[in-house]
């Protein structure tokens, strides 16, 4: 049986949340616990009900990306994905540099939201694809090349960050200090030049796919 995903929905547009509900609603193995408008209600519902994953908006009353920062640091089990019409990749990096674990425009389709929020509960990250091309697009040849700087070691590391594990789950599976891990992302994404693990994940994504 699939784990039921449980599910906050906070943008201050009711009508817009009100058609995502109803798209949730028939979808099985996934339940809209709470609904909200500001990053406080984002907060609240966090501490109170512990959703597994949080769609928030960018731009709402006390700022999307703050509240995914500060769910990230205070409820790091809640994931984070931003739902929002804002398509400036500015917003997309400080959004998964706060901690978000998607990034989806509202004109998707809620086909997409089922989607992302799968991947996500089970560890992966999910950026809208268009997106996920622009922010790479002037990355890519030069992160092929940086593929190749990783030592042996931190292309298993990446693996498994590709894989959505924390840092604690990754220790225990290589038999090292958490420490030692951290270590060896800050090096992986110094060589790789992103700006965190989300990016990180999906070039390694990007070049598993041309690969096979």
């Amino acid at each position: 049986m699939t784990e039921l995903i449980r599910v906050a929905i906070i943008d201050d547009h009711p009508s817009f949340r009100e058609g995502v509900v109803t798209v949730l609603k028939g979808v099985g193995g996934i339940e809209v616990v709470r609904e909200g408008a500001t990053a406080a209600d984002a907060l609240r519902i966090a501490r109170e009900h512990s959703p597994d994953v949080m769609l928030l908006d960018v731009r709402m009353a006390g700022g999307g990306i703050e509240a995914a920062s500060e769910l990230a640091r205070t409820h790091p089990n809640t994931r984070i994905v931003m739902l929002t019409a804002c398509e400036d990749e500015k917003y997309v990096a400080l959004a998964l540099e706060a901690g978000a674990r998607g990034y989806l425009l509202k004109g998707g389709s809620g086909e997409e939201i089922v989607r992302a929020l799968r991947a996500i509960a089970r560890g992966d990250s999910y950026v809208t694809p268009n997106l996920a091309g622009r922010l790479l697009r002037n990355k890519t040849d030069r992160m092929d090349e940086n593929l190749h700087d990783l030592t042996s070691r931190e292309a298993e590391i990446l693996a498994l960050v590709a894989r959505g594990m924390s840092n604690k789950e990754i220790a225990r599976a290589s038999n090292c200090a958490e420490r030692t891990i951290k270590q060896y992302i800050t090096s992986i994404m110094q060589k790789l030049k992103v700006r965190n693990r989300v990016e990180a994940e999906l070039k390694f994504q990007s070049r598993s796919n041309k690969s096979s």
